[in-house]
């Protein structure tokens, strides 16, 4: 490079420090680097610690260690003298060698503080290299470690610190807690794993090329970091499915995922609607320009035939309610993912036209997923819980409800102060059902006991309550009130001393109600309308006793007394008049939960972990279940890793 194009070089570096400089200076912020002296003080250091050589990312050096050249520099690192002085002469000389033969061999010098970098050596290598859009620079690191606490920026920092001996990669960074740890599992490395150099550089260079899509798409304009929308991506795609794909592949499925990569660097990504709206007012959907379906091609994923799965075959006879509601206005089919092969269920589905497509269990959640990205505008339901995707939507019911009657009834039945509680899996609002159990049956019975189980733990929990002397048994729900199979395997019921099963309650669903209110959502336009009133936010259906979906069947068996108890606490719930959280609650530790002067959000219900004090047993963890329950238990689990 000659004399000449150096010092054009200069040239334009120095308008671009100009310029930095002035914005600044408009802005009313800071114009030149920062100074790690004037940000650090002795009290916020826990240590330094020598890294050794580092290929530092260019973006992150962002100051000085000391004051020293501070004012020659924009915030930029771009020069701020002019042409004539001696400090440009300098730049300028350096600038031939870096594009000569000699090169800037010499690394810098810098001290890294909260991943942020701040030149001790170096200044000009730095200015000069920045010039160029080097993406990274070598030096010699220190690190300032800080001292930990309650701070999330700190403890993401330490979570970081975690990570970097397995990855050493500074390119890396996450602005969520526990991104370092759900990458290592979506690259299918266990925690222990040391990244080889290979992975390393495997790794950076799709997210080079993730970047360079993610900015055409406006990627600058989120809150996160390139690496947290890389990780939504690679939560829905492997690694090995995203390094495929070509530019043009990459863009069309990053531009699928928008939404979710929006939601995911939002603080509470979630919004439930917890109604139905019975009849949006048409003028709304009309003054935003949305049109309205005549007809819509719906298309039901199954994983189970319904004549095998008491799951499935609610779903199917809901779906036959929501063909029998709406007729001709709509063209319904099923697909069956049963070998595992749910993409190409869902595939078949969107080459067969449909326009809105609805899974019927959280299973199938991350072929949703994948469906919803590749093509946005399908409209997508997945019968899974408080998952914060906003690609699709997910629904369910307040069961918790539902539980709270049976409860009650329960409770008045129960013999020797005795309950055996059967749970499925410890999973997002399981234990909100369980508690609500056990109020309700504390509510008729105070003195009563809930002995619990877990169905995905423990292979026959009946016979255990039998062993035990237990007569009062909540079983698994009936996903239907058409229920089959052995009385004992549903709702709760009482085992007579003859032998006799007497039924007692049972909570159903209704998942006709359901997809009925909701294809009409779609076309009166309300489903358009909620996705703006709710811009960036993951819609969660998650309907009551109010809405229909959700019930209770009361035994002609009952005594006349807890049945009238039991249908008054129906209307009551049903009516919003009766919350069965609005009370005093203590947890098995004696630790008040609520002092009865208020309800329980619904974040409080769905991420409950904690058991009422008249309940004997545990939350189990994942790896404590049975092998062919884990997988459905991790998919919804009350605290995602």
């Amino acid at each position: 490079m000659s004399r000449q194009e150096a010092i054009a070089q200069y040239a334009a570096a120095l308008k671009q420090g100009q310029r930095y400089y002035k914005n600044a200076l408009a802005k009313g912020s800071y114009p030149y680097p920062q100074v790690l002296e004037e940000i650090l003080n002795e009290q916020m250091s826990a240590g330094r610690m020598e890294i050794g050589l580092v290929d530092i990312p260019a973006d992150q050096i962002v100051g000085t260690k000391t004051y020293g050249r501070r004012f020659s520099f924009a915030g930029n690192f771009m020069p701020l003298f002019e042409a004539n002085t001696e400090f440009a002469t300098k730049w300028i000389s350096l600038c031939e060698a870096h594009l000569g033969d000699e090169g800037i061999r010499e690394p810098i010098r810098c001290y890294e503080y909260l991943g942020r970098f701040y030149v001790q050596e170096g200044n000009k290598r730095v200015s000069v290299l920045k010039s160029f859009d080097a993406p990274t620079i070598p030096g010699y690191v220190t690190r300032v470690l800080p001292v930990y606490s309650d701070d999330p920026a700190i403890q993401l920092y330490y979570e970081f610190l975690q990570f970097y001996p397995r990855c050493s990669l500074y390119q890396i960074r996450f602005t969520q807690p526990g991104s370092y740890e759900k990458l290592t599992k979506a690259m299918g490395y266990d925690r222990e794993h040391i990244w080889t150099s290979d992975e390393k550089r495997a790794f950076l260079a799709l997210q080079s090329r993730f970047q360079t899509v993610y900015q055409k798409l406006g990627g600058a304009a989120h809150a996160g970091t390139v690496s947290d929308a890389l990780l939504v991506c690679l939560q829905v795609f492997s690694f090995a499915e995203l390094r495929a794909m070509s530019t043009d592949e990459l863009y069309k499925t990053l531009s699928g995922m928008q939404a979710d990569i929006k939601s995911a660097s939002l603080p509470r990504p979630i919004a439930l609607s917890t109604e139905p709206k019975e009849k949006e007012k048409g003028l709304v959907s009309r003054i935003l320009g949305i049109s309205h379906p005549d007809k819509l091609n719906i298309a039901f994923v199954y994983d189970h035939l319904p004549q095998y799965s008491v799951w499935s075959n609610a779903h199917f006879q809901g779906e036959q309610e929501l063909k029998e509601n709406l007729g001709s206005k709509i063209q319904v089919r099923e697909y069956w993912a049963l070998e595992k092969d749910d993409e190409k269920a869902m595939t078949d589905a969107v080459e067969d036209g449909a326009d809105l497509l609805i899974a019927t269990t959280p299973q199938l959640l991350s072929a949703c997923r994948k469906i919803a990205a590749k093509h946005p505008k399908l409209r997508v339901l997945d019968c899974a819980l408080s998952k914060p995707y906003a690609g699709l939507r997910t629904y369910y019911s307040r069961s918790y409800e539902a539980k709270f009657i049976s409860g009650a009834v329960a409770g008045a039945m129960a013999e020797k102060d005795r309950i055996g509680y059967v749970a499925s899996y410890p999973i997002v609002g399981v234990t909100a059902d369980i508690n609500a159990f056990a109020l309700g049956a504390q509510m008729t019975n105070p003195r009563v006991r809930i002995d619990l189980l877990w169905s995905s733990e423990v292979r026959d929990p009946i016979a255990k309550f039998l062993e035990r002397g237990i007569r009062v048994i909540s079983n698994r729900d009936a996903e239907t009130a058409q229920k089959s199979g052995s009385v004992m395997d549903w709702g709760v019921y009482r085992l007579q001393e003859d032998g006799v099963v007497q039924p007692l309650a049972l909570p159903c669903w209704n998942w006709g109600r359901f997809y009925t209110q909701v294809v009409q959502s779609i076309f009166n336009g309300s489903w358009d309308t909620l996705s703006k009133s709710q811009e960036g936010l993951a819609i969660n259906y998650w309907w009551g006793m109010s809405s229909g979906v959700i019930d209770v069947e009361l035994s002609a068996s009952l005594p006349e007394g807890i049945r009238r108890l039991a249908e008054h606490l129906k209307s009551d719930v049903r009516d919003g008049w009766f919350d069965p959280f609005r009370c005093r609650i203590l947890d098995q530790s004696h630790t008040l939960r609520n002092d009865g002067s208020r309800g329980l959000s619904p974040e409080e219900l769905l991420q409950m972990d904690w058991l009422c004090e008249n309940v004997e047993g545990r939350i189990p963890g994942i790896d404590e279940l049975r092998p062919e329950s884990r997988e459905t238990a991790s998919i919804l689990a009350i605290h995602p890793e």
